[in-house]
């Protein structure tokens, strides 16, 4: 754990705030904020609360907790407000359920002409602890977003109506590089810039959180969402 790394992650958290703007909330000079960065020097303890205040969040985060997996694989954190959409969903528990989820729901859309669906997908949480923990399982739900003018030939799919929401976003570039730390901690990246800004979740009618992926270029992204109120 590092006092100055944390120090440095709060400030990319909150708008990549630079050393100056911060000596001028802290009323410290540049070189003061520095030294903290560097570890070479710790703020008094009525500037220790005084920086937590800013960057909503306790003296043990700031001094004793890791807060730093910011790296550069993660970008454009942001507020957007995601226009009301219609989805269908299609929900799988097993030990690899991402492939068999997303398989499906892309068949669904290839069997009425649709080529490249906009698929988006989130963890299902709705497991037993005998799933869990003796076969390994988890779940996960893949849903497809609608083109407003499609009717479906299936009378029986269930079309779920989600409102316009405002969601917390931040933009993983080649997440599947190494998917099982990247993912995970893009999550958590989102969770801190939530924290420091004063944005609070929600799961009132609305899909918690949700990953979408995408290339551009020829690289691959993932945009990870957190409902935000």
């Amino acid at each position: 754990m590092s006092f100055g790394k944390n120090l440095q992650f709060l400030r990319r958290m909150r708008g990549n705030m630079t050393q100056e703007a911060l000596a001028e909330k802290m009323q410290v000079s540049r070189q003061t904020v520095s030294k903290w960065e560097l570890d070479a020097a710790f703020p008094e303890m009525d500037k220790a609360m005084e920086l937590c205040r800013i960057f909503s969040c306790t003296l043990d985060n700031l001094f004793r907790e890791d807060m730093g997996v910011y790296d550069d694989c993660y970008e454009n954190l942001r507020v957007e407000t995601v226009p009301a959409f219609r989805y269908i969903r299609y929900a799988v528990i097993s030990m690899e359920p991402e492939d068999d989820a997303i398989g499906h729901v892309r068949k669904w859309a290839e069997s009425c002409g649709i080529k490249n669906p906009d698929i988006i997908g989130w963890d299902f949480p709705v497991l037993s602890q005998e799933q869990i923990n003796v076969f390994h399982m988890h779940g996960y739900a893949a849903a497809w977003v609608l083109p407003p003018e499609l009717v479906l030939p299936d009378e029986n799919a269930e079309i779920i109506t989600q409102n316009k929401q405002k969601y917390a976003v931040v933009t993983i570039r080649d997440p599947m590089s190494a998917p099982f730390r990247t993912i995970p901690n893009g999550y958590k990246t989102l969770m801190s810039y939530m924290q420091v800004n004063g944005i609070e979740h929600t799961e009132d009618s609305v899909i918690p959180c949700f990953e979408r992926e995408y290339e551009k270029d020829g690289v691959g992204y993932m945009d990870v969402y957190i409902a935000a109120k």
